[in-house]
């Protein structure tokens, strides 16, 4: 029989999915963090999280070690076990917002993880990446345009694929619906544009996708 917090951590999952506009599997995510912590925490109604509870789950996660490094026995990164509580605090938030007593999220601090190292790419390591695909074949026309799209827009490798051939290139900007359904307008440099008119000038077929598989019957190209 389902427990009171349970059909709450469903509330609250359905309201990711359906308020939120959160992607399937940020809402798993969610799920297997709030799962975890219930199983470790044993409670059955939201009152029953205390700053006790979430301080063992905390040593808890602290001292486990994660299925990759067992043999190790180096325990899950500070970062991972963010996630659990960033997971929790949002849970938290979402029964504050319906006044339903529980711990205030605030109270649920993150463990501080060091800066991140950046290793970014040298101008020379971009020119060759940018340069890689040569000749004037389907193939790497397409490259070509990919990369310096993603150059150019930063968008996502999703974000990409979801591209037809109804955006207007020539403008210096589009608009995209990106994580979240969110929209936002990326810009397109002049090497990008070229990349892709001469792309898209090399296609024969009727596909509204802006990236074909090359090779399909549908992306033929003269010969």
């Amino acid at each position: 029989m389902a427990t009171k917090i349970d059909e709450l951590k469903r509330e609250f999952l359905e309201h990711l999915e359906i308020e939120k506009g959160s992607s399937l599997k940020t809402v798993e995510n969610y799920d297997r963090y709030l799962t975890r912590f219930f199983e470790f925490a044993k409670v059955k109604n939201p009152n029953e999280i205390t700053d006790t509870i979430v301080r063992e789950f905390r040593l808890y996660l602290n001292r486990q070690s994660s299925g990759n490094n067992r043999a190790t026995g180096e325990t899950l990164k500070k970062k991972t076990q963010n996630y659990y509580l960033i997971g929790l605090r949002g849970f938290l938030k979402y029964l504050a917002k319906h006044k339903i007593d529980s711990l205030p999220a605030e109270r649920i601090e993150l463990a501080k993880v060091p800066d991140r190292l950046l290793d970014l790419i040298t101008p020379e390591e971009l020119d060759r990446l940018l340069k890689a695909p040569e000749g004037n074949e389907i193939k790497a026309l397409r490259d070509r345009a990919i990369l310096q799209l993603l150059f150019s827009t930063g968008l996502r490798v999703s974000e990409l694929c979801s591209l037809t051939r109804d955006v207007n290139f020539y403008s210096g900007e589009f608009s995209i619906r990106g994580k979240g359904s969110k929209i936002r307008v990326v810009f397109i440099s002049d090497e990008a544009k070229k990349a892709v008119t001469e792309y898209l000038k090399k296609r024969k077929d009727m596909d509204d996708a802006l990236f074909v598989k090359v090779g399909d019957e549908k992306a033929k190209t003269e010969k």
